[in-house]
């Protein structure tokens, strides 16, 4: 056998050695992709890697910024806690004209207020009449109803569901008709003059009070 050959078989036998051994394992056990490569995100689409951004529209975060800068309307149910005065406390409503009925003052305006602003108002109230430095707190337990018409199969009213986006709201009414445009809706927002046009995916969010139209498709 020549020298050369010699050293060729060395080689392959020094590398299929190093190939077997424990550290070598080890390392390419830590160079297989993790459970995050190439996994598919809620509304998004497969990736090679973690994307950061998309964690800007995540479910969790998505309600955090909803729950913060909603805006109270009719039909909105919440719990108010004002700090050791259980009669003060409890769930109340939003009624017809945009206001709570509350123990003490009687009805005070919610409608178009942030949940910050009516802790707010009401802690203003109560510390001005009845209690020496009140503590208030208010949690919304469910929120008003979207409405959701046009061409799907069910159109009406709906109770709204933390997360909903267009295409959840289409199948709780019962998915598309045939005739519908299924790439585009139109979204009346509470408190804006018109309607917008928007595309008809998982990304476009539906917010309480919603008034969603499906449209027809141009044959």
């Amino acid at each position: 056998m020549s020298k050369t050959a010699k050293w060729g078989r060395h080689i392959v036998l020094a590398l299929a050695l190093a190939m077997t051994s424990p550290s070598a394992v080890g390392q390419g056990q830590d160079a297989l992709p993790g459970p995050s490569a190439g996994a598919q995100i809620p509304g998004g689409n497969t990736t090679s890697a973690p994307n950061p951004p998309l964690a800007a529209v995540s479910p969790h975060l998505q309600n955090a910024t909803v729950a913060k800068n909603y805006r109270l309307g009719t039909g909105d149910k919440m719990k108010i806690t004002v700090y050791g005065e259980p009669d003060l406390s409890g769930d109340f409503s939003v009624d017809g004209s945009g206001q709570v009925q509350f123990p003490l003052i009687g009805q005070i305006e919610a409608a178009g207020l942030t949940t910050q602003d009516f802790v707010e108002a009401l802690t203003k109230v109560l510390g001005a009449k009845y209690l020496k430095d009140p503590k208030v707190s208010v949690e919304i337990e469910n929120y008003r109803p979207f409405y959701i018409m046009g061409e799907v199969n069910k159109p009406g009213e709906y109770p709204y569901e933390n997360g909903l986006n267009v295409l959840g709201a289409v199948a709780l009414a019962g998915g598309f008709t045939y005739r519908a445009n299924d790439s585009d809706v139109y979204i009346h927002r509470s408190g804006e003059p018109n309607e917008r046009a928007q595309r008809a995916t998982s990304d476009t969010k539906i917010l309480p009070g919603d008034v969603v139209r499906i449209p027809e498709r141009i044959f």
